[in-house]
C-alpha cells in the first residue's frame, strides 16, 4: 500500500518560528500588505526562549549600530498592544547604563548625538542624581550613569500574542503545535515546509527558531554559527523599604559584574552574564525540550552575586527566591543574522538574538521593509548573515561566543 502524498498549501511567506521574533516579522508584514502569510510554531506562541525571558526593554543597545532596532522595538510593541486590545503589561521604569570609569562615561556622552537625532530621551547623568532616581544604589565607586527614561519591562508572552493578534486579524494565518520536520527548495525556486503529512510552498521562507533554525538548515548544508547558551536569572525574597518608594526602581546595567538588575513587584530579578559561561546542547537540542529549564548552577555566579551586592546592599539581605536557567540563542558577535541567505534566493534569516525581546520588534520591520521593498530601509552589516559567509571551527565560534557573553555591557571598542 503507497503512503498518501501530504496536502499541499501555497501561500507568499511562510515562517517558521512563533516566539517574539517570528510574530515580529509576521506582523510587519501583514502591515505592509503581505498577508498571504503563515506562521508555523512546534508548540505554543512564545514556548521558546520567550516564555522565561526578563521582559527588558531598552533604547540603550549593546552595539550603536543596532540602537534604532531597540527603539523601534518598544514602540512596535505599544502599537501592538493598542490595535490588538491585548494587553503587555509595559512597566515605564526607566533604565540607568552604569559608569564605573571616565572611560564609559565618555562614552556614554558620545552616544547623545545619535539620540538626539532618534528624538529619545537620553541623558548622562552624574552620582547625586543616581542617588535619588535609584535610593538602593550604592554609588562610591561610580563616574554617573546614562539614563534613558522610557525603558522598562513588559509581560514577553502578553507582547507575542498581541503581534500575533494584529497578523490574524489583518488576514495571516498562525498554525501552532505543527513542528517543521524538514525544509527544501524545490525546482521551481520556492521553499518547501513539511509538517507531518501537510507540506507549505513559499516563495519566501524565513527562519524564526531560535537556537532549532541551525538544525533545520543544516541538512541544506548551511551550517550558522547560533546555538545555545546557559543564562541565570535571579529573584530574590521581598525587599526591606521596596513597599516605602513611591515608584518603581529603574532597571541597572553594570557593566562592572556584568549584570542587570529590575525591580520585580517588591523583589529584585537579576540576570548575569558570567566570566565562564556555558553553552548547551552542541550537538544537537533534545527534540523533547520545550518549556524547560535548565539545573541551575549558583557556584559559578558566586564572584558576579557579590559585586551585585556591593552595588545594590538590599540585594544581599533578602535572601533568593528563586533561580532560573534557561538556554538562549547566541552568535558569536552577540548580533542576530537578519537578512536574506546569500546563494539561497528567498530564504530569509532572523535567528541568533540573544535579546530577542529588546530588538525583536525592530529587527521585524526591518526585515519585513527589506523583503517587500527589495532593499534593506537603512545599512546595517552588523546583522548581515553574510558575515560569517567564512566558515570557522565550532572551536574558534564557541571561543567567541563565550567571550562575547562575558562582556555584558561593556561597549564594545572601549576599555573599562
Amino acid at each position: 500500500m503507497s503512503k498518501p502524498k501530504p496536502l499541499l498549501h501555497d501561500t507568499r511567506v511562510v515562517i517558521i518560528g512563533g516566539g517574539i521574533v517570528g510574530c515580529s516579522v509576521l506582523y510587519s508584514l501583514a502591515k505592509r500588505g503581505w498577508t498571504d502569510a503563515l506562521l508555523l510554531e512546534r508548540k505554543g506562541l512564545a514556548s521558546g526562549s520567550t516564555w522565561h525571558a526578563a521582559g527588558n526593554v531598552t533604547q540603550f543597545g549593546h552595539y550603536a549600530e543596532i540602537t534604532r532596532l531597540y527603539v523601534d522595538s518598544l514602540a512596535t510593541y505599544i502599537q501592538a498592544e493598542h490595535e490588538s486590545g491585548q494587553p503587555i503589561d509595559f512597566h515605564k521604569t526607566g533604565s540607568l547604563r552604569l559608569a564605573t570609569s571616565q572611560t564609559e562615561l565618555s562614552a556614554y556622552r558620545s552616544l547623545e548625538t545619535l539620540y538626539k537625532a532618534l528624538e529619545v530621551p537620553y541623558f548622562v547623568v552624574g552620582c547625586g542624581e543616581l542617588a535619588s532616581l535609584h535610593p538602593l544604589l550604592e554609588t562610591k565607586g561610580l563616574y554617573g550613569a546614562a539614563y534613558t527614561p522610557d525603558d522598562g519591562h513588559l509581560d514577553p508572552t502578553g507582547a507575542t500574542n498581541a503581534l500575533a493578534a494584529v497578523a490574524r486579524n489583518l488576514g495571516c494565518e498562525v498554525r501552532l503545535h505543527s513542528p517543521v520536520s524538514r525544509i527544501q527548495q524545490l525546482n521551481d525556486g520556492r521553499w518547501q515546509a513539511d509538517c507531518g503529512g501537510v507540506s507549505f510552498r513559499a516563495e519566501y521562507l524565513v527562519m524564526a527558531a531560535s537556537f532549532w533554525s541551525r538544525e533545520l538548515l543544516l541538512p541544506i548544508g548551511l551550517d550558522l554559527p547560533i546555538y545555545a547558551m546557559e543564562h541565570h536569572e535571579i529573584v530574590t525574597g521581598e525587599v526591606a523599604g521596596l513597599r516605602k518608594i513611591e515608584f518603581e526602581l529603574p532597571a541597572i546595567r553594570d557593566p562592572a559584574v556584568p549584570s542587570n538588575v529590575r525591580q520585580e513587584q517588591f523583589s529584585l530579578l537579576c540576570g548575569v552574564y558570567e566570566a565562564r559561561p556555558k553553552l548547551w546542547a552542541t550537538d544537537g537540542i533534545p527534540p523533547e525540550f520545550g518549556q524547560d529549564m535548565l539545573s541551575p548552577d549558583l557556584d559559578r555566579l558566586e564572584l558576579h552575586l557579590e559585586r551585585v551586592i556591593d552595588r545594590i546592599p538590599a540585594f544581599g539581605e533578602c535572601g533568593i527566591k528563586a533561580v532560573n536557567n534557561g538556554p538562549l540563542c547566541f552568535p558569536p558577535d552577540g548580533c542576530p543574522l537578519l537578512g536574506p541567505v546569500r546563494n539561497h534566493e528567498g530564504l530569509w534569516l532572523a535567528t541568533g538574538f540573544p535579546v530577542g525581546i529588546g530588538i525583536g520588534g525592530g529587527s521585524g520591520r526591518y526585515l519585513a521593509d527589506w523583503m517587500v521593498d527589495g532593499v534593506p530601509p537603512y545599512s546595517l552589516p552588523i546583522v548581515d548573515p553574510d558575515r560569517f559567509s567564512v566558515p570557522q571551527t565550532s572551536e574558534a565560534y564557541f571561543a567567541s561566543m563565550k567571550a562575547t557573553y562575558a562582556m555584558g555591557y561593556v561597549i564594545p571598542g572601549y576599555l573599562r
